[in-house]
């Protein structure tokens, strides 16, 4: 149970951040406050870059502070990093008492810090580097860190490294970026957050086309949280139909074959609250192989977003009937200020919300309605890993571009242990980022 004091020093902390995100905006608005020429916010929502890293690198658009970049003869580099902070709380019906026992919490999700930068070779070559706290397990892990190359002759770049498969666009989307709290509890108990090994990564411009490819295995891995294959191979294809104005369509499709470290297949997922238990979990079985398919759909007229994904995996699992799990999620997020939500056309994935005048310059910041409903079915052939479907009315507010806190509330329903239980959700988040 979280005490007077320990809630009082996280709000000093907070409040400490804040301050000094404050006055380093003011510094940067002021004249002589900085010697090279102002940075622009660009007013197209969409990009078509892509460097070492993905969205894990992406750096906000406006420049909080300079000191942290460097570019020399060889090479450049930028600093970063980001901080999560999570508080749940919960209403539970008797069932749900049944199934777990629940109590208000506030919990660190997520503590990074990320460097990036460029070779200055003839080809373009990029790199990225970043290590994490999670606080699932209490430890620091290396994030994704490669070397991405320019490959012109193959429509595209090739990475080497850690990084994220490439499975679903909001898997592949940073955390950050998001536009709920968790990703759909499907997403997180099917899909590793990362893999090493080499991805491809094209863009056909004049088909509208974008493609991933990539081959991974844990030789280096080995042991860690999110190792749970020995190998696999990803494939996704989307495509982006000419559309006129801030319309984007995005129509995409993702394959993956794996095999299950050891030959045991688990799944679990948490109930898209970062301090609840893993509210659906089946036991550890003997699995040889999983083959998956998913499907993604995204429409954004401006700043309303809507979108839909759906995954279905099947276990080689013999003395398991050969289980098929399934599961996705519907959502709709609105921008109530009138920004929209950027797209990154060569990774196929959408960016953080950009605020058209942050709270730090006089402004609303950027408003953001959400809601989503997700499902996950674990229960099939002889494996009962439980059934849960939740709705979420959100709202985010963008104050800068490093500053976000996040209000959610939430309805589910758990089938598990025989019972079925309902639970309300009532979680915040703060979430600041360099």
């Amino acid at each position: 149970m979280l005490t007077f004091d320990r809630a009082r020093t996280t709000l000093t902390v907070v409040a400490a951040v804040l301050l000094c995100l404050r006055a380093a905006s003011i510094a940067q608005a002021q004249p002589g406050a900085q010697t090279s020429t102002p940075e622009t916010v660009s007013s197209s929502p969409d990009d078509d870059t892509i460097e070492a890293g993905e969205s894990e690198a992406e750096a906000p658009r406006r420049r909080l502070v300079r000191w942290n970049e460097y570019e020399g003869p060889f090479f450049t580099l930028r600093a970063g990093g980001g901080v999560l902070y999570d508080f749940a709380a919960y209403a539970q019906d008797e069932s749900s008492k049944q199934q777990f026992q629940l109590a208000p919490q506030f919990k660190l999700r997520d503590a990074r810090v990320l460097f990036r930068g460029r070779l200055k070779f003839k080809r373009d070559v990029t790199w990225s580097a970043g290590v994490m706290y999670d606080g699932a397990s209490d430890k620091w892990l290396v994030r994704e860190t490669g070397i991405m190359v320019a490959v012109p002759k193959i429509w595209g770049h090739l990475f080497f490294g850690r990084t994220k498969e490439g499975f679903s666009l909001n898997k592949v989307m940073v955390g950050y970026a998001g536009w709920t709290l968790e990703r759909a509890t499907i997403s997180d108990a099917t899909i590793p957050i990362l893999a090493d090994g080499v991805k491809w990564l094209g863009f056909a411009p004049k088909l509208r086309l974008l493609w991933n490819l990539g081959v991974y295995a844990d030789a280096l891995s080995e042991g860690q949280t999110f190792s749970t294959y020995d190998h696999q191979v990803v494939g996704r294809l989307a495509w982006l139909p000419p559309l006129a104005g801030t319309r984007r369509l995005h129509l995409g499709v993702s394959v993956r074959q794996g095999k299950p470290d050891k030959d045991k297949l688990r799944l679990r997922s948490r109930p898209e609250a970062f301090p609840a238990p893993y509210f659906v979990e089946t036991e550890s079985f003997a699995a040889r192989g999983t083959k998956m398919l998913g499907f993604e759909a995204y429409y954004r007229p401006g700043p309303l977003l809507i979108g839909s994904e759906y995954f279905v995996q099947k276990a080689d699992a013999p003395e398991s009937g050969n289980p098929w799990f399934h599961g996705g999620d519907v959502v709709a997020t609105w921008l109530i200020t009138g920004e929209t939500r950027g797209y990154n056309t060569r990774g196929g994935f959408f960016n953080q919300v950009s605020p058209a005048k942050t709270v730090f310059e006089g402004g609303p910041g950027a408003w953001e309605l959400v809601a989503r409903y997700s499902y996950i079915d674990l229960d099939s052939g002889g494996v009962r890993g439980g059934r849960f479907w939740r709705f979420t009315p959100m709202v985010n507010w963008h104050v800068s571009d490093n500053v976000r806190l996040e209000f959610a509330y939430g309805y589910g329903t758990l089938d598990r242990f025989n019972l079925t239980g309902r639970t309300q959700f009532f979680q915040s988040r703060l979430q600041l980022k360099m």
